[in-house]
């Protein structure tokens, strides 16, 4: 059975974790890493009318980590997720971290990564002169880093999935499953 592999941290976004994890589970092994084994704090992000920006409310726990960055071998696992929501600004920053997200990039295996998920992947100078989408604030980030931003709910380009937000779950995880069965 495939192997697949979610990176997260605190403030991870409920429905970017909850439904890939639930989806993946139903064809794949999963599991689940963040900076530390523990109940992972989830925000759901919403829209508010008159209000410019999205706002965050506390969410359900996520309590299935059962990895932390330092414990995981990279080379064990067939795909890998990034889920959105404020995790991502923050364990970009972590170096056991690069080192996994490096490896699926250098061995050219499926990664899925939505909303503000791409964070991690322009941190670490893997986007160049791919075409991909993500949250609409991050589009300079994407470009900034040498890819080109497309407004499409997801985007394929070779191993790499990219979709926008929430939303865009069921298509993300389509095209996603499509390149771990493929």
């Amino acid at each position: 059975m495939k192997k697949v592999l979610i990176v997260a941290g605190d403030g991870v976004e409920a429905q970017e974790i909850f439904y890939p994890y639930y989806r993946l589970k139903e064809e794949f092994e999963v599991h689940v890493a963040a900076p530390s084994k523990k109940k992972l704090y989830t925000v759901v992000h919403d829209f508010v009318e008159g209000v410019e920006t999205y706002i965050e409310r506390p969410a359900y726990q996520f309590p299935w980590v059962d990895l932390s960055f330092s414990e995981v071998k990279p080379e064990e696992f067939d795909g890998l997720v990034i889920p959105g929501g404020r995790a991502p600004e923050y364990i970009r920053t972590n170096p056991d971290l690069e080192r996994i997200v490096k490896h699926f990039f250098e061995a050219g295996k499926p990664v899925a990564a939505i909303c503000h998920g791409p964070l991690v992947l322009t941190a670490y100078g893997l986007v160049r002169g791919r075409r991909m989408t993500a949250y609409m604030v991050l589009k300079a980030d994407v470009e900034g880093a040498g890819a080109t931003y497309v407004d499409e709910e997801v985007v394929v380009d070779g191993n790499l999935v990219t979709s926008r937000a929430w939303p865009d779950n069921t298509a993300w995880m389509r095209e996603f499953i499509k390149l771990l069965k493929s």
